[in-house]
């Protein structure tokens, strides 16, 4: 029995010329009276006179793919490995109209490479959708991942860099190397930065040349591509890099998550001082809540800086689903 697979209304026909949609409309009718395909009905029609199904279960060897096999080997780019997509002449068929695209702009515009634009740009200037090449928000059955690698064409061949929110920062100065302190809100950075501008140079007790605001779960993204858009004082490698954020499960897996991701470009470790500041002087029944739905599934990491007893401290106020929040402390305070 012949293999089948989907196929699309466009697919079936191909690059066959018809003069009009009833013509179109009477091959596919006889594929079907005879056979050769059958209409997969939950695709539903394609809403002309007359109606007909927009996907078909079609066998491979119905689809005569000879026309593909020679625009293949002989009319795309040289830069484009067809091996691939000659040994999976169905999968050209769906994915050709990407293959064209980055074709015709590698033989017009291989230039263009030789210049670092970001990847929405380089993803416009070859098929005209901007997030095509990133994915994001695409409802496109075929990704950009799938036709560059059935191309044999790495994204670094494209020359792109993938742009990231704007990393918000003070610096009181350009050290090197220096301490910068990561803030999980903005409360603290506003309060330490207005420290800072006011001629302290200190907070609670330690030297900071740079504040960056962290933005909570958001700190991954910021710190994205830091490597390249960073000014190089502040990617001096020996640097390093505090992290100070709300006492709870959330923010400890924060901490966590930052350092796991960057613990080979950057020197990260959570500011002491900051957090024993924090519990000092509390009594954990007047401490709020836990909000609710916390992952509390986090590691030993973070509690292997401090001291032990300040660490069971620490332990006993989440174990009391309680938590206390960097607001706790205030400019008073630094």
């Amino acid at each position: 029995m012949a293999k089948k697979h989907k196929a699309t209304y466009d697919e079936v026909i191909g690059k066959k010329k018809f003069a009009n949609y009833q013509e179109e409309f009477d091959y596919i009718k006889k594929l079907i009276d005879e056979g050769s395909i059958s209409p997969i009905k939950a695709s539903g029609t394609n809403g002309k006179k007359p109606a007909m199904f927009r996907a078909f279960w079609i066998s491979d060897k119905e689809i005569d793919y000879s026309e593909y096999i020679d625009e293949l080997k002989y009319k795309l780019s040289t830069d484009i490995n067809p091996e691939f997509y000659l040994q999976h002449p169905e999968i050209y068929a769906k994915e050709r109209e990407y293959v064209i695209a980055l074709s015709k702009y590698l033989e017009k515009s291989a230039n263009e490479l030789k210049i670092t634009v970001s990847e929405n740009e380089r993803s416009y200037a070859i098929w005209k959708k901007e997030k095509f090449l990133s994915g994001h928000g695409q409802r496109d059955t075929v990704s950009a991942v799938s036709v560059l690698r059935h191309c044999g064409i790495s994204v670094d061949k494209l020359n792109v860099y993938h742009t990231t929110e704007p990393l918000v920062y003070f610096s009181m100065d350009k050290a090197r190397p220096q301490n910068i302190l990561v803030l999980e809100n903005l409360d603290p950075f506003y309060g330490m930065r207005k420290r800072l501008m006011s001629g302290r140079n200190d907070i609670l007790g330690k030297k900071f040349s740079t504040l960056i605001y962290g933005g909570g779960k958001r700190v991954n993204a910021f710190f994205t591509g830091f490597d390249v858009f960073a000014e190089d004082y502040l990617k001096d490698s020996s640097n390093v890099f505090y992290y100070y954020g709300d006492l709870d499960y959330e923010g400890i897996g924060i901490f966590e998550s930052f350092t796991d991701r960057f613990k080979d470009s950057l020197n990260i470790v959570p500011f002491i001082e900051a957090y024993t500041e924090l519990i000092s002087n509390i009594k954990i029944d007047e401490l709020p809540n836990s909000k609710q739905l916390q992952n509390r599934n986090i590691d030993t990491y973070f509690f292997s800086f401090f001291d032990g007893t300040i660490a069971e401290k620490m332990k006993n106020i989440l174990e009391s689903g309680k938590y206390v929040p960097q607001e706790k402390l205030s400019i008073i305070d630094y």
